[in-house]
C-alpha cells in the first residue's frame, strides 16, 4: 500500500497508485451549498488535497483525462454537469512569505499572484481572445485584467484559495515582531492590499467572470477583519454533512490497518490492538456541534503512523508527527492570556466541561492581540486550531462542550503547561522521579518533586480555586509520555472515572521493568484542616495521614482505586502489572500518599 503522506497533488495520488479515501461524492453537495464557500479545518487536515481534487474535477484543460483521473471514483460513475467546465485559478497563501514590513509582504504577495496569473495565461492561451496584462507593480490590476479577458470568453472562472488566513496565523505567533498588529492592519484594514484583493474577488464574482470561489483556512479571523470587503462567502465548516469531508473515519482506518497487518503477516489480534491504539492517539475530531456525530482521525497523523507501521511492521516510537509541532506556539499564546492557564489545565485533566454558549466566529487579529479574552473566545480559538473539538454529547444545560480530541494533542497541553508553570524544572530530578515510579512503583520521589517545584508556583498564582484538578495537572505534566504509555485522564471504568491511568503501550509490554500505574487524587484545603501553611511544614507523613480530613480522603480514594483496579483488569484482558496509589494534597503545601 502506498500512503500519500505529505502529498497534496490529487492527480499524482491517483495516477501514481497511492491510497485515496474517496471524497468525490461530496462534489454535488458542495455545488449545492453555494457559489462562494469558506471551509475551515486545522492544519495538516487534508485541505490542500481537497482543493487539488476540485481543481482536477472542474478544470476545462483536464476534460480529456476525466475517465483516467475520476473513472474509478464515486463521482466518475455519476458526474455533475459542471465537471471540466471552468478555467481554474488556484492560490496558496502559505507560499507567500509573511516576513518583513507591510510593504515587503505586499511585494511578496504581488510577486506570487503575478506568477500565478502568468501560469494561468500560459495554461489557457488557446482559449483567451487577448493577452492578460501583467502589472508588476500592482497584481490587483493584473487580476482585473485577467477577469476582463475571461469575461470575453464563453467560460467562467473557478477561483480556489488555500490557507487564506496564513498571514494572520503567522503574525499571531511571531512574537519577535513588536509591531505585528500594525503590519497586519496595514494589509487588511482600510484599503489594505489583502482587503482590496478580496474586494476585487467579490466584485468579479458579481457577474464579471468569476462564477465560483472555494476558500480554505484554519480560522475565520481574516473574514472577520475584512467585514464588508468580502461578506458573501457561505460558511460550511460547521455543517454536519461536511464533518468527514477532510479526515478519515473509523471504518477507513480499519481497512488500512487490515491491509498493512496482512502484508506484514501479523496475527488478527494485532490489527484490533493497532486500531485501538490509533483511536486513542489520533481520533476524536468532531467539527459540528450536532450530538452523536462520529469522530474523525487526523489524516496526517494517521498516515504518519501507517507509513511507519508498513515500513517496519512496528509502531513508531513517537506518536506525534513533528509536522504538527507548530501547534505548540498556539497553545503558548492561549496559556499566557489571563485565565488561559486555567483553561489549559481543565482541558488537560478532562475534569469539568469546557462549555460554550456558541462557537465564536467573529473575531479579528485586533481582538486576538488587544481585547480582553473570555473563556468562550479562548475555547473557540483552540477549536479552530484543532486542539479542542466538540464532545459527542451536549451537557445537561444543552450547551456545546469542547474537549481535547486525543492523546497526541493532550501531550502538547502537558508540555506547554509544564513549560508555563515550571520552566526551570531540573531535567535530571524529573527523569529520576519518573523512572522511580514507572520502573519501581515508587511514587515518593515524584511527590517530593511536586512539593518542591510545583507547589511554590501554585501558591503564588492567582487561581480562583484549588482542588484535585490542580494536583492532577501537576502530575500529568510531569508524567505524560507517549513513547511508552497510553495515558488517560478521567478514563471511564465501570460506573466511575479514574483520575489517571498509565498503561504500557502494547508494543512496549516486553520491557519487564515497566509498570502500569493507577492514581486517584484527593485534596483537603487549609481551612478544612484548620491549619496554616507554616504548621504543615514540619509534621511527618504519619502525622499528616492521621489528620481526620486527610484520613477520610485517603480511605475514600482507596475504595475508588480498588474498584477501578478490578475494572481495569476486566477491561484489558492481558495481565496488567498494575500498581495503585492514592495521593492527597494538603493545600498546596504537602502531599501524602498510600500504596493500595
Amino acid at each position: 500500500m502506498k500512503f500519500p503522506y505529505g502529498i497534496a497533488n490529487f492527480e499524482a495520488v491517483i495516477s501514481e497508485g497511492y491510497e485515496y479515501v474517496d471524497r468525490t461524492a461530496f462534489l454535488p453537495l458542495l455545488e449545492d451549498a453555494g457559489k462562494q464557500l469558506l471551509f475551515l479545518r486545522p492544519r495538516r487536515f487534508g485541505k490542500s488535497l481537497l482543493l487539488s481534487m476540485l481543481e482536477n474535477y472542474y478544470d476545462l484543460n483536464k476534460a480529456s483525462r476525466f475517465e483516467e483521473i475520476f473513472g474509478k471514483l464515486a463521482i466518475g460513475q455519476n458526474p455533475t454537469p459542471l465537471h471540466n467546465r471552468y478555467l481554474v485559478m488556484k492560490w496558496d497563501f502559505s507560499a507567500v512569505s509573511p516576513e518583513g514590513d507591510a510593504n515587503k509582504i505586499t511585494a511578496n504577495l504581488f510577486d506570487y499572484l503575478n506568477g500565478n496569473i502568468r501560469k494561468f495565461s500560459d495554461d489557457y492561451k488557446d482559449l483567451l481572445p487577448t493577452p492578460i496584462i501583467i502589472n508588476t507593480d500592482n497584481a490587483l490590476a493584473s487580476f482585473q485584467s485577467l477577469v476582463a479577458v475571461v469575461s470575453q470568453t464563453p467560460y467562467k472562472l473557478y477561483l480556489l484559495i488555500d490557507e487564506y488566513d496564513n498571514f494572520a496565523n503567522e503574525i499571531m505567533v511571531s512574537q519577535h515582531y513588536p509591531s505585528h498588529d500594525s503590519r497586519y492592519a496595514a494589509l487588511l484594514m482600510g484599503e489594505g492590499v489583502l482587503k482590496s484583493l478580496f474586494k476585487n474577488i467579490k466584485a468579479a464574482a458579481a457577474g464579471q467572470g468569476v462564477d465560483r470561489v472555494f476558500i480554505t483556512g484554519v480560522a475565520p479571523i481574516v473574514m472577520s477583519d475584512m467585514s464588508s470587503g468580502y461578506n458573501v462567502a457561505t460558511n460550511i465548516y460547521l455543517e454536519e454533512r461536511f464533518n468527514t469531508l477532510c479526515g478519515f473515519t473509523e471504518g477507513e482506518i480499519s481497512q488500512f490497518v487490515q491491509g498493512v497487518t496482512q502484508a506484514c503477516q501479523l496475527p488478527t489480534p494485532f490489527a484490533d490492538e493497532t486500531l485501538s491504539l490509533m483511536r486513542d492517539f489520533y481520533n476524536g475530531y468532531r467539527f459540528c456541534p450536532e450530538p452523536q456525530q462520529d469522530g474523525v482521525y487526523n489524516p496526517t497523523l494517521a498516515l504518519y503512523f501507517l507509513g511507519h507501521l508498513q515500513t517496519g511492521c512496528a509502531y513508531p516510537r513517537r506518536m506525534l508527527d513533528s509536522n504538527l509541532s507548530m501547534d505548540r506556539n498556539k497553545l503558548s499564546y492561549i496559556a499566557n492570556l489571563p485565565g488561559g492557564d486555567q483553561l489549559i489545565m481543565t482541558a488537560l485533566s478532562q475534569q469539568g466541561d469546557i462549555a460554550i454558549q456558541e462557537l465564536q466566529d467573529r473575531f479579528g487579529v485586533h481582538d486576538i492581540l488587544q481585547v480582553k479574552k473570555d473563556p468562550d473566545f479562548m475555547a473557540s480559538l483552540l477549536y479552530y486550531f484543532g486542539v479542542l473539538t466538540f464532545r459527542r454529547e451536549a451537557n445537561a444545560f444543552g450547551e456545546s462542550c469542547l474537549v481535547v480530541p486525543n492523546l497526541v494533542i493532550r501531550s502538547l497541553y502537558a508540555e506547554r503547561l509544564q513549560a508555563l508553570l515550571v520552566p526551570q524544572l531540573d531535567w535530571h530530578d524529573h527523569q529520576a522521579a519518573v523512572k522511580s515510579l514507572l520502573g519501581h512503583a515508587d511514587i515518593a520521589p515524584l511527590c517530593h518533586l511536586v512539593e518542591s517545584q510545583y507547589f511554590p508556583v501554585f501558591s503564588k498564582r492567582d487561581y480562583r480555586w484549588l482542588n484535585e484538578l490542580t494536583i492532577k495537572a501537576a502530575f500529568l505534566t510531569l508524567l505524560f509520555e507517549q513513547a511508552t504509555y497510553i495515558m488517560d485522564s478521567e478514563a471511564e471504568i465501570g460506573d466511575g472515572y479514574a483520575d489517571l491511568t498509565m498503561l504500557i503501550r502494547p508494543d512496549m509490554r516486553h520491557f519487564q521493568q515497566l509498570q502500569d500505574i493507577l492514581i486517584e487524587f484527593k485534596y483537603v484545603g487549609l481551612k478544612e484542616l484548620g491549619m496554616t501553611a507554616a504548621e504543615l511544614a514540619t509534621p511527618d507523613q504519619a502525622a499528616l495521614e492521621a489528620l481526620p480530613p486527610v484520613a477520610s480522603r485517603l480511605r475514600e480514594g482507596r475504595e475508588r482505586v480498588l474498584a477501578y483496579r478490578d475494572g481495569l483488569q476486566s477491561k484489558y484482558r492481558q495481565q496488567l502489572r498494575l500498581h495503585s496509589f492514592v495521593v492527597c494534597a494538603l493545600g498546596v503545601e504537602r502531599l501524602v500518599w498510600w500504596v493500595v
